[in-house]
């Protein structure tokens, strides 16, 4: 109770802040129609026929669409604002049948990781009777009469500690308590593990995981009747991603041997390590992503973090490209063996996903969904700069303005970060961020060490006792924009979330000086003790674990909650975290904002902002956002002297 009332003081103290600012309603009916909009979702394959979603700006929940073939039209097939009034319940995951028969869906509540599984009939748009609980971190994979999907015991408690993450059979039209364990291993509670189907049925494959990198391999032959599940890979060393198989061949993306990711064949019958070979060579860039799609294996590639989308064959030869223009970001790739037709999106910092459909018979490229915008992209426009780190590392840059705005050294500038888990800060469309960018703003988003920008040695270099190399890359990366003369310190603010969100805790507390606004979101910032909460333990190989005298050290120096000292003056700050969050659990911000409270000096305003019924970000209704990105940016502009 006593938290409880802390979060309302809380709220009510920011509410009020924001609510003596002129501008906040202007803001917030400016950003609200810059987010209405029709957009699109990338077709997937059911059966012969395809789903899609679509968002018409307004919804809180984007709709489930059906097109029976490309040539008819598309009809709304499922709504899920119609589930709860306030838009909190979302679908995280959708995935038919082979056959098309079935659909089962993900469904969250409040933003939270737990799910439920549910299926429908696809033509009759009848639900099944069976629900099943206790899902999180879970793929749905189709195998005959039902599926193999994860789950824990601890079913839906936002603060249990995650472990025992276990494989299940689930035949249709009967209850959970009926499902067939596949797979769990008691001496590992905290493995997690995820199920996948070869696209022709043959092989089921478990991937076993200890953290958010690096996984092991087990695949069980289901056209042999088999049961003894076969270990490929039992050490976390290196990830593997699935594609699927050619005959007896599994084929993997993987950075084993190559830290810029490459394509390898396993064969099922003979896969001693010895025995692998390579499909398609790890090359200069990053490989992020491939599927088989129509007798080819297509490949996403990113360049100085800007996709490159190629095509081999089957034996990784004869490759050609699908030229994308500009700086963008091939957000995903919907494709399949058997259909020659492949559906993928790619998107700017200023342009929403355009959905391209390319047709492997025809080598022909269209676009099959396109968003019609209430502003004009071409208004602004992205450039990319390298600068020097404080050890000298080379570090990209985006640069996003409106046309016409010349660096004067009084820009007012939102520097982006993340730098962790080996996640690429690619360009990604924000519909919030324009109105930053229409009222002369300037956004910088460095691909600093920790990401995924330059293969797994980046990623590897802004982790655990390397850590440090993150926050000097983005400390570096506002010196060079001070440098540079496009702004100054009092016009400088950083912002991110997550990881993102430690990235700005511990560089305001680092250097205070350098800025004049922080917006930490959702951020890990108690790093002593991170690992105790809900799913905090997987992260223990990017950070490190207070629990080893060494990489205690290391995360005492920078942790956030544990480096705001007295009479110091901090940057203009607002929290952003959720009371629902299972992720980053929101006590993280709690403690950051109490602490900081008590410990600043001078008049800059040390608030939090606790979304409620709500969580880590995924699935958040539209309104919510609207409301969130709003009291956001009306705090950033007047904080930076921004006037609308």
């Amino acid at each position: 109770m006593e938290t409880k009332g802390w979060v309302l003081q809380q709220n009510t103290t920011t509410e009020k802040y924001l609510a003596s600012i002129p501008f906040r309603d202007s803001l917030k009916s400016r950003m609200a129609s810059l987010w209405k909009f029709v957009r699109y979702g990338v077709p997937f394959r059911c059966g012969q026929s395809y789903f899609y979603y679509r968002h018409d700006g307004v919804q809180n929940q984007p709709v489930l669409f059906f097109m029976k073939t490309l040539n008819y039209v598309p009809y709304g097939y499922f709504d899920p604002n119609k589930i709860s009034e306030d838009g909190t319940t979302a679908l995280t995951q959708t995935i038919p049948s082979p056959d098309g028969v079935y659909l089962a869906f993900q469904v969250s509540e409040a933003g939270s990781d737990w799910n439920t599984i549910r299926i429908k009939e696809v033509k009759s748009l009848k639900s099944l009777p069976e629900i099943l609980t206790g899902i999180k971190f879970s793929n749905v994979a189709w195998h005959k009469d039902g599926f193999y999907y994860s789950k824990y015991d601890s079913n839906g408690n936002l603060n249990a500690i995650n472990e025992y993450h276990k494989i299940y059979y689930h035949k249709l039209n009967t209850p959970q308590e009926k499902d067939v364990l596949i797979w769990e291993d008691k001496d590992h509670p905290k493995r997690n593990f995820s199920a996948s189907i070869t696209e022709d049925q043959r092989f089921l494959v478990i991937t076993g995981s200890e953290s958010t990198s690096g996984n092991s391999v087990l695949f069980l032959d289901l056209s042999k009747g088999e049961n003894n599940i076969k270990a490929i890979v039992k050490k976390f060393d290196y990830d593997f991603e699935l594609l699927g198989n050619q005959g007896d061949h599994l084929l993997f993306l993987t950075n084993y041997k190559a830290s810029r990711n490459k394509i390898i064949s396993i064969d099922t019958k003979s896969f001693s390590e010895a025995n692998w070979k390579d499909v398609i060579a790890e090359q200069k860039d990053i490989l992020k992503s491939a599927s088989l799609a129509y007798k080819n294996i297509v490949t996403h590639y990113m360049k100085d973090a800007s996709s490159r989308l190629f095509v081999f064959d089957m034996n990784g030869l004869k490759p050609y490209e699908i030229p994308m223009e500009g700086f963008g970001t091939i957000e995903s790739i919907s494709a399949s063996i058997a259909d020659s037709n492949m559906f993928f999106n790619y998107t700017t910092f200023t342009s929403p996903s355009i959905v391209y459909r390319y047709n492997f018979k025809t080598a022909q490229l269209a676009v099959h969904f396109n968003s019609q915008l209430p502003y004009n992209e071409k208004d602004f426009e992205t450039t990319q700069v390298f600068y020097s780190s404080k050890d000298g590392t080379k570090i990209p840059m985006f640069l996003v303005k409106k046309k016409g705005v010349v660096p004067n050294g009084d820009l007012p500038t939102l520097l982006f970060g993340y730098g962790g888990f080996n996640i690429s800060k690619t360009p990604e469309f924000k519909a919030e961020r324009l109105v930053f960018l229409e009222n002369g703003g300037l956004l910088a988003i460095p691909n600093i060490r920790g990401g995924g920008e330059y293969g797994s040695e980046w990623h590897e270099a802004g982790t655990k006792l390397k850590k440090q190399n993150v926050f000097d890359d983005f400390i570096a990366a506002a010196e060079y924009l001070i440098q540079e003369k496009y702004t100054n310190p009092n016009k400088l603010a950083i912002s991110g979330r997550s990881n993102g969100g430690l990235l700005v805790g511990a560089v305001m507390t680092q250097r205070p000086d350098l800025f004049k606004v922080a917006l930490p979101a959702v951020g890990v910032m108690d790093m002593l003790r991170f690992q105790k909460f809900t799913i905090g333990w997987a992260w223990t190989t990017d950070f490190g674990s207070s629990d080893h005298e060494e990489e205690f050290n290391a995360l005492y120096k920078y942790s956030p909650l544990h480096n705001i000292k007295k009479d110091v003056r901090y940057p203009a700050t607002l929290i952003t975290t959720a009371d629902h969050d299972d992720r980053v659990v929101p006590g993280h911000s709690f403690k950051f904002a109490a602490q900081l409270q008590a410990s600043n000096q001078g008049d800059n305003p040390m608030l939090i902002r606790i979304d409620v019924n709500a969580g880590h970000g995924s699935g958040k209704p539209t309104g919510k956002l609207i409301d969130e990105q709003s009291d956001i940016f009306t705090f950033l502009f007047y904080n930076l002297g921004m006037k609308l």
